[in-house]
């Protein structure tokens, strides 16, 4: 998210200069993978159950888009189950697809050889990303496609054509690979329908070939086994049907190990990366030999890489190169950042499939490596990086252009002698939200030693927002987040379930110090079970602002809360986060709204999960709470005397979290 107002700059992520790293990270699932998975499920006949699926902007607008066009997506044990089918229920659907590629080129191919009235949009750089040799390959099958705007170019209206596959279909492959990828998928629909083959040809060449292989292998997996002649004739026969596999396990992002395999060359290491290994069914593994030519280490393990390799920080020189990046475009970006580090210029060749991705690629490495001083050449396919002297380094903002891997592999800009600044370094969220963590629990000690990570406090009286800010503020700056109250829950409930009523302060400060606690994305879990449903019940919540009151149980509960403060950065939320917990956070917010409000909001959570709840009880209760909060002896509900007050009563969570945003970014990244 970014801020808005005509002098406020976007949220920032600060790298001070670092010197080594090492440990362990285990990948997110595969973009790739994911989302092809999660479409040739919804073709296949029974139940698919994807393990490790991608939790990420784009995984989101293709399930938002398949639940819209009438299809069963549920999560069930750590698994999404698909129940698929040959023809999607819902014929008349406006599907919005974000900048997810991978989802906006499948789905038209799926969606115009099935028929139906349909929309397909996205944000405004997806209006900008060519899909014309797409359309131009479905119209010559018969399907009825319509551009809203410019021609070429989304968003489209798909109409009900009539099928014609007596011969073949040609597509152009030199701007996209997801074209006849997006056309191979779609392909046994149409098959089914006519009742013979469906052959489709290639004009002119190819890019990004393995992402092929990819599309290729999850359609053997689902049933369906392409005949292929070279890489200019595909051939779907007339008998292919998706099945569903049962289960499916989905493998780490081979793209996203780009940046630990370069991680691991410059740094030391080792670095180990799990997830993606030598039996990987990806393309971009192969960057695994790129960083080897430049002189790392690299062990292949099955489902793991473990890279070791020389410490920049200290004098060490990676060896410069001149390669063809054709194959690898995405994990290309990763090289381009190493080239600082090169013994001698290098070049990277046959990128052009970079000018029509989430950004200009080309054009934004260009002016961004040149921003931290480097000599950098250009052209339409593309791009020679100098490395930089010591003495040449200039500390820098990095303008992402809402591209996650402009982000990403500019986190290796960190191992420079200056500090390097990440503006909006929440758009990762499109395919890695944790990614700034992981990095930076890799890094060793930062040269001239370690500043503590910085910390936004969100402190204010129950049901004023201050989670849902906290966790929106966090996700944008892709930072870590700590409910506070919800350790005070859990105390509670811990007491519960020993009989007790809150008035022992031994027994709840015992507890709160012996809590068997994990926090995950989705669930909270006190001794394995998740209790993030019971925590919310009033019974707990009132118990908990009694037991919050003992300094015994505030006392247990300190460092357990100090301890999530961890680099890239912290967002707290609670009641004493800016006067006790984190009272040198360079940012402390209080959240206040009046109580009718918060009675309102704290009615309508408790009516929307499903629990029972009366309003004028709810009244009376936060009053109560309140006046215990405001009145207990130990750390009492106080705004601190540098907080910025902030009233949500009448204010959107969107509008809140773009003040705290704007309030951050404020502050600049010194």
């Amino acid at each position: 998210m970014t801020t808005t107002g005509a002098d406020a700059r976007e949220p920032f992520l600060r790298l001070a200069p670092a010197a080594h790293a090492r440990g362990a990270v285990t990948l997110p699932g595969s973009k790739s993978i994911s989302n092809r998975a999660l479409l040739l499920a919804a073709l296949a006949e029974g139940t698919t159950g994807l393990e490790g699926l991608l939790d990420s902007d784009d995984t989101r607008v293709m399930r938002a888009a398949l639940r819209a066009l009438g299809l069963d997506l549920r999560q069930d044990e750590g698994r999404v189950c698909l129940e698929g089918a040959a023809d999607w229920p819902q014929k008349r659907a406006d599907l919005f697809l974000g900048n997810a590629g991978t989802a906006f080129r499948p789905l038209t191919a799926a969606l115009a050889m099935m028929g139906g009235d349909y929309r397909l949009s996205g944000v405004p750089r997806m209006h900008e990303r060519p899909i014309g040799d797409l359309v131009d390959a479905l119209r010559s099958l018969g399907c009825e496609i319509a551009y809203e705007g410019r021609e070429g170019y989304p968003p489209l209206r798909i109409g009900r054509g009539r099928l014609d596959v007596s011969r073949p279909v040609r597509v152009r492959g030199a701007v996209s690979s997801q074209f006849l990828t997006a056309l191979l998928m779609a392909a046994p629909i149409a098959a089914r329908r006519a009742g013979r083959d469906v052959v489709i040809e290639l004009d002119g060449p190819l890019i990004s070939k393995p992402y092929i292989l990819i599309t290729l292998n999850l359609m053997e997996r689902f049933g369906v086994c392409v005949r292929r002649e070279g890489w200019q004739r595909f051939i779907i026969p007339a008998e292919a049907r998706y099945r569903a596999p049962g289960r499916y396990r989905i493998e780490g992002d081979a793209s996203s190990a780009s940046y630990f395999l370069g991680l691991g060359a410059i740094a030391g290491g080792p670095v180990r990366i799990e997830g993606v290994g030598g039996d990987s069914i990806q393309g971009d593994v192969a960057f695994a030999e790129v960083v080897e030519a430049m002189g790392a280490r690299v062990e292949r393990e099955a489902d793991a890489l473990v890279v070791s390799g020389r410490a920049v920080a200290d004098g060490g020189r990676l060896r410069a190169f001149d390669r063809d990046f054709n194959l690898i475009p995405d994990a290309a970006m990763t090289a381009a950042v190493l080239a600082l580090y090169a013994d001698g210029p290098c070049r990277l060749r046959n990128i052009a499939s970079w000018r029509v991705k989430e950004t200009d690629r080309i054009a934004a490495m260009h002016a961004e490596l040149a921003r931290l001083g480097a000599r950098v050449e250009s052209d339409a396919d593309s791009l020679t990086v100098h490395p930089l002297p010591a003495g040449d380094w200039r500390a820098a903002e990095i303008r992402t252009y809402d591209d996650h891997r402009m982000a990403m592999c500019f986190s290796l800009a960190a191992f420079g002698p200056v500090p390097v600044t990440i503006l909006d370094p929440g758009c990762v969220s499109k395919t890695y939200p944790g990614y700034f963590k992981d990095f930076h629990r890799l890094l060793g000690v930062e040269r001239g030693g370690a500043a503590p990570a910085p910390v936004i406090t969100i402190d204010g009286p129950t049901a004023s927002g201050k989670g849902t800010i906290a966790q929106k503020v966090a996700q944008a700056l892709g930072w870590h987040v700590l409910d506070s109250g919800a350790l005070y829950r859990l105390t509670a409930l811990a007491v519960l379930r020993e009989g007790g009523d809150g008035a022992d302060e031994a027994q709840a400060a015992r507890l709160a110090r012996s809590l068997d606690i994990r926090f995950e994305p989705d669930a909270i879990l006190m001794g394995g079970e998740d209790v993030s449903a019971l925590i919310r019940q009033e019974e707990v919540g009132n118990l908990a602002s009694r037991v919050a009151a003992w300094p015994a149980v505030r006392e247990a509960l300190l460092a357990c809360q100090r301890a999530f403060r961890q680099a890239p950065g912290l967002v707290g939320d609670g009641r004493d986060m800016g006067t006790v917990v984190f009272p040198d956070a360079p940012l402390k917010i209080f959240l206040d709204a009046d109580v009718e409000v918060r009675a309102q909001r704290r009615y309508k959570q408790l009516k929307d999960k499903g629990f029972s709840a009366n309003l004028d009880d709810l009244l009376q209760d936060l009053r109560a709470r309140d006046a215990r909060d405001r009145g207990r002896a130990h750390a009492p509900l106080v705004a601190a005397a540098d907080a910025v007050t902030v009233d949500s009563s009448h204010q959107g969570i969107d509008d809140v979290v773009r003040q705290v945003l704007d309030l951050w970014s404020a502050r600049g990244p010194a």
